[in-house]
């Protein structure tokens, strides 16, 4: 197990994996808005991407003052300066994970990273 690390995530309404897998590239988090609720703040960045999965349920995004709706199965990226906000909708909770990265620090993809 020196060079991987697994872990089992609970039920929670935010999981970050940063600490407990020793991330060093990306920040992870799996989060869970129960029906009705929304992520109590807008925000942007000041270098990072972000990378959502919808995982379960439906809601929306307002990002710069546009709607996104939001489904399970949905991939969406956001720029850092873009400011955004996250919402359930009123009849089902979302449960999604976000990758956060910086932007343009992809140098390479798996093929042209992989050794064999």
């Amino acid at each position: 197990m020196n060079n991987y690390k697994k872990i089992s995530v609970a039920e929670e309404a935010r999981v970050e994996l940063h600490d407990q897998l020793n991330l060093t590239g990306a920040e992870i988090s799996i989060n869970t808005l129960p029906a009705c609720a929304s992520v109590p703040f807008v925000h942007s960045h000041k270098q990072n991407e972000e990378i959502y999965g919808i995982l379960e349920g439906e809601g929306y995004a307002v990002i710069d003052g546009e709607k996104a709706l939001l489904k399970a199965g949905d991939w969406l990226r956001i720029s850092p300066s873009a400011k955004r906000q996250f919402f359930a909708s009123d009849k089902t909770a979302i449960k999604y994970v976000c990758i956060q990265v910086k932007e343009n620090s992809l140098e390479g993809y798996t093929m042209t990273d992989a050794v064999v």
